[in-house]
């Protein structure tokens, strides 16, 4: 397997040769915010860092640093660590970079996030270039249903969140502290549409079943998404349908 092309990693001449070869680039967009007290505030981060990585690795498209921080959602009350920005400030921020980096020959933008949050996305959906096409891809805007008892489910800290970080990363998680939190239909709907102002204060910061996850699901779940944004974002079919 090939390493993963981390422009903050290379020489600026690395960087032009990889460009001229492929003139794409990703760029990772996390979040700093709770999943519940069982994972790390990155959660979100670590996820589409790994996804990056492995995607400049297979296609050799150059990674860009990671943007760590992103539009929370609203919180009853500021949890210890918990960092947002406003979503006109994400937007000038990825404005102001992606309008350098496009100047230095990058023709299309391949941003990743985890982080479903209306205003979130519509910051990163906003971005002005002036030749550049800018794909968003939120990984859990995918169907998962294939792969996910709950994909029709909030994930925000549930078995979906938390079976990928006990795959990609179990020394973070603190399964002894995942505990379940089950919204009515009705409050499934509004949190889906991001109409829910604030959590139930019983959630602790997550919603749906954590205790259900496992490292077995996120391998499977990481893979399949992989696989999607393989065959539907950068345009080659999963390796088991291609053609001898």
């Amino acid at each position: 397997m090939s390493t993963p092309l981390r422009l903050k990693e290379m020489t600026p001449d690395e960087v032009a040769l990889a460009i001229a070869a492929n003139p794409r680039l990703i760029v990772p967009a996390g979040t700093c915010e709770p999943h519940g007290p069982h994972l790390p505030f990155g959660s979100d981060t670590v996820i589409v860092e790994r996804l990056a990585d492995d995607l400049s690795a297979e296609f050799r498209i150059v990674r860009a640093p990671t943007i760590g921080y992103g539009v929370n959602a609203v919180a009853r009350e500021m949890v210890a660590g918990s960092a947002s920005v406003r979503r006109k400030t994400l937007r000038r921020w990825l404005n102001d970079l992606l309008q350098d980096w496009e100047r230095t020959g990058v023709e299309e933008f391949l941003v990743l996030t985890a982080h479903g949050h209306a205003p979130h996305q519509e910051a990163l959906s906003t971005v002005v270039t002036d030749r550049a096409r800018v794909r968003v891809v939120d990984v859990f805007a995918i169907d998962l249903a294939a792969v996910a008892e709950t994909a029709e489910g909030p994930i925000h800290g549930g078995e979906i969140d938390t079976s990928l970080m006990l795959y990609l990363a179990p020394q973070l998680v603190r399964m002894d502290l995942a505990r379940d939190t089950i919204l009515p239909e009705t409050e499934r709907r509004r949190y889906r549409r991001g109409t829910m102002i604030y959590l139930p204060a019983a959630s602790q910061g997550s919603v749906g079943a954590p205790t259900r996850a496992s490292a077995e699901r996120g391998r499977a779940i990481y893979e399949f998404i992989r696989g999607r944004i393989t065959e539907r974002v950068l345009g080659r079919a999963p390796a088991a349908e291609v053609a001898p």
